[in-house]
């Protein structure tokens, strides 16, 4: 048995998670957007279009979109105005809420969370306890993942690696090749490119920058205009 029918015909055929019979949900395009199968709804003002598909227990809801080739699936959720896109992927228990965007070919899974006016997109993955959220953007072949953090106006980007307790912020840029992980810092207006690498209580801010093959570990700290540990 079916748990819905199109809007046109009537809401929810039976009792399922939170949903009862009867209700009516958000707008689908076609019966293949929303599986029929265990929890999954998508209810209130959000959309999902195109070739889309929303599955498993997962939910959108409030003014979310999901569209084109984009899956949501397994316990994820989607909600406020956020948008997933291209051939996004949000999965886990993952939650895109607030003005975020995941677009491309973009996965977002595990217990991550992306929100405020973020864009996580490219080829890029946010797994783990992962954080992204402020104005910042991921993009390109990036992984952030661990419990790290990227928020504020940071942009990672490239094939760089954000984990650990790490954290990116302010308006801070990582890019290429670049590793930062453990409990490491980059902030203010730093620069990290190449093949660096920023690690353990590594901080990196104001107007610095690392690339090439420079590390900065331990305790280390580069700051203002310099291109050098203090």
């Amino acid at each position: 048995m079916n748990k819905y029918k199109m809007v046109k015909e009537s809401g929810t055929l039976k009792d399922f998670g939170d949903v009862k019979a009867g209700d009516k949900g958000g707008l689908i395009e076609r019966e293949s957007n929303l599986s029929q199968e265990d929890d999954c709804w998508v209810s209130n003002n959000a959309k999902v279009s195109g070739n889309a598909k929303v599955s498993g227990n997962a939910a959108v809801y409030d003014n979310a979109a999901v569209y084109d080739n984009a899956e949501v699936s397994g316990n994820a959720k989607g909600y406020d105005n956020a948008l997933v896109y291209g051939n996004a992927r949000v999965c886990g228990t993952a939650v895109v809420y607030d003005n975020a965007v995941v677009s491309g070919n973009a996965k977002v899974f595990d217990n991550s969370k992306v929100s405020g006016d973020s864009r996580v997109s490219g080829d890029a993955w946010v797994y783990d306890n992962a954080k992204v959220y402020g104005d910042s953007r991921v993009y390109g072949y990036t992984q952030v993942f661990g419990d790290s953090r990227v928020f504020g106006n940071a942009q990672v980007s490239g094939d760089a690696w954000v984990y650990g307790d790490s954290r990116v912020f302010g308006n801070a840029q990582v890019s290429g090749d670049d590793l930062v992980s453990g409990d490491a810092l980059v902030s203010g207006d730093a620069l990290v490119s190449g093949d660096a690498w920023v690690s353990e209580n590594a901080v990196v801010s104001g107007n610095a920058k690392v690339s090439g093959n420079a590390q900065v570990y331990d305790n280390a700290k580069v700051s203002g205009n310099s291109g050098q540990p203090d």
